[in-house]
């Protein structure tokens, strides 16, 4: 069973591979994606002011194209997620806009990313039947840098040039600018 700690973050050699296809939804597979699962959920439950949204398959060390995505993202209490397998970007439209991210493997570092403000998506579903669908807003962006780390890339690679793009949350919950003379090592993490 898999927990908040079994979340891989900076800097774990993983997250910067690229992800194997998935050949055909096994049990194997669907205990791991019970496994993200929870492992989004017990890591929430440990941050007050944070949702957990999406999580991709190598952020649990497994380097395999599944990415899961809250069903509900205006609701903490419903702990349901669909689950894309092998998703790709197949289209990529409208405006590049700036706003915030964060990730379950990049600690407590937020950032103002540019991505589509829409994209078309083809996957898996969890019994292995071809889905298509079109994701807009945040849902797009969610989709954008899930399946970035099927890719081996983080948020973080899309503004490094960026100093004043990257932000700490504070105890309140607000996000504040990071200050990076006081976190010299979390900076030689980032870059």
């Amino acid at each position: 069973m898999a927990d908040r700690n079994s979340i891989v973050t900076l800097p774990h050699d993983n997250l910067r591979k690229r992800s194997q296809r998935v050949g055909m939804v096994s049990d194997e597979i669907e205990q791991i994606i019970t496994d993200m699962e929870q492992a989004t959920l017990d890591w929430e439950k440990h941050r007050q002011h944070e949702l957990g949204v999406a999580l991709a398959a190598v952020q649990i060390d497994k380097l395999l194209r599944i990415v899961i995505i809250r069903s509900n993202l205006e609701d903490k209490t419903d702990t349901r997620f669909d689950c894309y397998i092998n998703p790709e970007i197949t289209k990529k439209e409208g405006a590049i806009i700036d706003d915030f991210e964060g990730c379950l493997s990049v600690k407590d570092i937020y950032g103002k990313v540019p991505r589509y403000e829409r994209v078309k998506i083809k996957a898996l579903d969890i019994n292995g039947q071809p889905i298509r669908l079109t994701a807009e807003g945040f849902v797009a962006r969610v989709f954008q840098h899930e399946i970035d780390h099927t890719h081996g890339k983080l948020f973080i690679d899309h503004i490094k040039d960026k100093p004043e793009a990257f932000f700490r949350l504070n105890e309140e919950g607000k996000l504040m600018e990071l200050d990076y003379d006081k976190d010299i090592k979390l900076s030689r993490i980032l870059w």
